[in-house]
């Protein structure tokens, strides 16, 4: 089946060489002409495991192209529509332009039979308005709401082998030829008996809003769990280990510590609790206002840390700082935590080094007030106190007795509790962690 991708950065560029690799014949739109380039060279514009290979082999079967002319785009019979919804600058709601303009540009080229397929995180509401501009536009195309559920890292493997599929189809015989289609782009995972959702489209518009609420408060509960820890003499991840045997619970997303970041939890929790108050239902999301405060106060608490391990002051006292992107795996700095954190240190007079093992152009670019380090030793070279602020199997995996050879005090933050307390601590560190306390 013939396929265009509109919208090429981190989900759209997945997603196209996916659909490559299932065996669709694709080509991938974008207004940025230099993205293009790199992704017709197989060279990814971003850090994730496995694309660069993926998007090489999806270049050479030939199955795979990208162009910045919408034109392009004519004669697919599914149209997938993956472009950001960023967070509205000086606002909670999620900003439609690029969606908006996508839709528009394919009214250029839609035909009667045509699928558009959005796959973009958008408030509850969109997909019927962007429905009736399409069907009142071309006749007979139709609209599918089909969220994607990526998690950075395994964006490969969530999109060929993702956990569910879920459509939201218009009432009647067109929306059951969109489900038909759907599952012909799908076949090798529908075939795999991947678990199907078909719902309407307001149902599948929030689904994954909803999922992201849900995961940012299971986490934002951990780390209110963590401050009473604190105040209390309690272990966080003892407790987190304890609970997380139940299995109403669970123990995925109970790590305690910086909290969550990146581009879609923050910016999709805030525009859920938006578009609940533009419904007039604001009340029933009032408890994500707080999940947001929680997950901001981790990073003022990990500031006032760094400073008590500083014997009380942050001025002159060298910091080293292990991790920038938002989550291992990933390049991504969007409302990184750790950055965050690295900048306040900065502000209050602390000599800040940071390294990371995937994000460090991106930093220099965005963040040049940085000293942006290549490895964790050159970081860490006479700091007063170390922070692991991304939880990176290097990191992870560092020799603590080796790696206090380098610091001039073997002073650690373990910002994720992704550290071996007791290894650290044996080899002669002062351990601190949000939630915990040893050394």
């Amino acid at each position: 089946m013939k396929i265009s991708v509109i919208g090429c950065g981190y989900l759209g560029a997945v997603h196209a060489a996916s659909m490559a690799e299932l065996g669709h014949d694709v080509v991938g739109i974008d207004v940025d002409p230099g993205k293009i380039a790199r992704l017709s060279r197989a060279e990814a514009p971003f850090y994730e495991p496995g694309f660069e290979a993926l998007l090489g082999t999806s270049l050479a079967s030939g199955r795979l192209r990208f162009s910045t002319d919408i034109a392009d785009a004519a004669g697919a019979r599914v149209h997938f529509v993956c472009v950001g919804t960023p967070q509205k600058r000086g606002e909670y709601a999620a900003d439609l332009r690029y969606v908006e303009a996508a839709v528009e540009s394919l009214l250029e080229v839609l035909e009667p039979g045509d699928l558009v397929a959005g796959k973009s995180t958008v408030p509850v509401g969109t997909a019927a308005r962007l429905a009736e501009l399409i069907e009142g536009k071309v006749p007979g195309a139709m609209l599918a709401w089909n969220p994607e559920f990526l998690r950075e890292g395994f964006a490969v493997e969530d999109t060929l082998h993702p956990d569910r599929l879920v459509y939201g189809i218009s009432p009647g015989p067109d929306g059951q030829t969109a489900r038909a289609v759907l599952d012909e782009v799908y076949a090798p995972i529908v075939a795999a008996g991947t678990p199907q959702v078909v719902t309407d489209h307001p149902t599948a518009e929030m689904v994954k809003t909803a999922a992201n609420s849900f995961l940012a408060t299971k986490i934002s509960f951990i780390n209110a769990m963590a401050e009473l820890c604190e105040a209390t003499g309690a272990d966080v991840k003892q407790l987190a280990d304890a609970i997380g045997h139940d299995d109403r619970i669970g123990r995925k997303f109970l790590n305690a510590g910086l909290g969550f970041g990146g581009g879609c939890l923050p910016k999709d929790i805030r525009a859920f609790m938006a578009r609940a108050g533009e419904l007039g239902a604001d009340q029933a999301l009032t408890f994500l206002r707080e999940v947001d405060n929680i997950n901001m106060r981790r990073r003022i608490r990990m500031v006032e840390l760094a400073r008590e391990v500083c014997d009380g002051s942050l001025l002159g006292k060298r910091v080293a700082v292990l991790g920038a992107a938002f989550k291992p795996d990933s390049d991504d700095i969007r409302d990184s935590p750790a950055l965050n954190v690295a900048a306040q240190l900065q502000l209050q007079g602390a000599v800040v080094r940071v390294t990371d093992p995937a994000a460090g152009d991106n930093i220099r670019r965005s963040w040049s007030q940085l000293d942006v380090v290549d490895t964790a030793e050159e970081a860490a070279e006479r700091a007063d106190a170390v922070l692991v602020l991304t939880e990176w199997q290097q990191f992870r995996d560092l020799d603590p007795a080796a790696f206090g050879e380098v610091v001039a005090k073997k002073r650690v933050l373990d910002g994720r509790n992704a550290l071996d307390m007791d290894r650290w601590v044996a080899a002669g560190w002062t351990y601190r962690a949000l939630g915990r306390r040893a050394g």
